[in-house]
Formats: C-alpha cells, sequence, structure tokens
C-alpha cells in the first residue's frame, strides 16, 4: 500500500472513529434514564372532608381489615392499595407519613358526626398510617370502598413531612357510575387530573378468595432535598 493510500485509510478509519464515538455518545445520553423526560403530572389536591377520625383508633397500623389482636375482620372487598410518594421529577420522597381513612362496608366513617354511626363495623379500623422508605413506596390492606350518600367510592388521602403543610387528596374507583355524579371530583376540571385521581380495582394477582389490587401513584409539587 503506497502512502497516498495509506493516508487515506488513515483518515477514514478516524473518520469513522469519530462519527462512531458521537453516535455512541448520544445513544448513551438518550438511554440515560429520566434525562429530557416530561415532568410527571401533579395529583391535585382535594379537600380533607368533614370526617377525619375526631378519635384515632388506638390501632393506627396498615392493615384496616384486624383491629388490634382481634380474630374477627372487617367486612367488605379485601384490597391490596399500595402507590409511590413521588416529586414531578419521578424521584422518591422517604419519610413521608401516607394516612388513609373511609367508610366501612356499612357506608359509616370514624367518625362520631358519620352518618348511621351505630351501624359502624367495629371490626375495620378505618384509619392506617405508612412511613415511606427509600423507595417512597406505601401498602395498605382495607376494603373497597362502599357508597356514601352524596359521593361516590373514595379514599381520603393525607401526606405529611416534616417542615411542610399537610397535603390532602381522594381517590376514586375506575368504573363506578357514581363519578359522573360527585361534585368534589368534578370539581376537578382538567380531565388529565381528573383522570389521575380514578385508579382500576382489580382482581390481585394470585389471590384465590377474590382479593382486589389498586395503584395509586401520587405525584406532590415539592422536591425531596427541600424536605
Amino acid at each position: 500500500m503506497n502512502e497516498s493510500m495509506l493516508l487515506h485509510t488513515r483518515r477514514r478509519f478516524l473518520h469513522e472513529m469519530t462519527f462512531g464515538a458521537a453516535a455512541f455518545s448520544l445513544t448513551s445520553l438518550f438511554n440515560i434514564p429520566g434525562l429530557f423526560a416530561e415532568e410527571l403530572r401533579l395529583t391535585p389536591r382535594q379537600t380533607e372532608g368533614p370526617f377525619y377520625p375526631d378519635h384515632l383508633p388506638l390501632d393506627t397500623d396498615n392493615d384496616l381489615l384486624i383491629v388490634n389482636n382481634s380474630i374477627t375482620p372487617g367486612v367488605g372487598e379485601i384490597t391490596h392499595l399500595s402507590g409511590r410518594i413521588l416529586d414531578a421529577r419521578g424521584d422518591p420522597f422517604r419519610n413521608a407519613l401516607v394516612e388513609i381513612w373511609q367508610v366501612d362496608n356499612n357506608g359509616v366513617y370514624l367518625h362520631s358526626g358519620s352518618n348511621n354511626y351505630a351501624a359502624r363495623d367495629k371490626n375495620f379500623q378505618g384509619f392506617g398510617r405508612f412511613l415511606t422508605g427509600s423507595t417512597g413506596e406505601y401498602y395498605f390492606r382495607t376494603i373497597k370502598p362502599a357508597l356514601y350518600p352524596g359521593r361516590t367510592r373514595h379514599i381520603h388521602f393525607a401526606i405529611k413531612m416534616k417542615g411542610r403543610e399537610k397535603w390532602t387528596t381522594q381517590c376514586y374507583v375506575r368504573g363506578e357510575l357514581q363519578n359522573e355524579r360527585d361534585a368534589i371530583l368534578n370539581g376537578i376540571k382538567d380531565p388529565k387530573a381528573r383522570e389521575s385521581v380514578i385508579v382500576d380495582f382489580g382482581p390481585a394477582k394470585g389471590s384465590r378468595i377474590g382479593e382486589l389490587a389498586a395503584r395509586f401513584d401520587i405525584v406532590l409539587g415539592l422536591t425531596p432535598e427541600a424536605i
């Protein structure tokens, strides 16, 4: 190979190496998780409502079906409710206290002012708490909420973090006919934001007793670094 051909081959090799390295670099950049990703849609705030428990139960764990050491569970469609507490970038919140409260299978809250309070299922805890870990994940064992006079099926959520104001919302059952007539749900005017609080309550994988599973990720307009 003469000197001219050798120089041409060398230049071609360098050009291909440079182009290849650039292409690899761009491919690597676009494969970095989260890079250039759109921010997640923020979960809309919703009212706390009037029936946050006026007397917290002695048992406030994340299993609402068993109160203290009782051997009789609450009545209703058992539901495994889980999700993550995230910021708009998808980063998890650690040490976020997640609280839920809801009606029992008779449509009664754990509140002395709730309708038909005398009929409350005393084996249903009605309220629970869970402290998130490094993944921002929470989990509750509860029941599919019953209908409440004037409302569709829903579960109340409160998120509490040190140095921050309590943040509240509600989640709803997809496919429930009453959703179309619920004033609080339809008070969320942005259709996509409204859709973000409506979740599937579907069959729990592997359950032989007809349990349900629901997943509700909550996206807050805060950053973990600010907590």
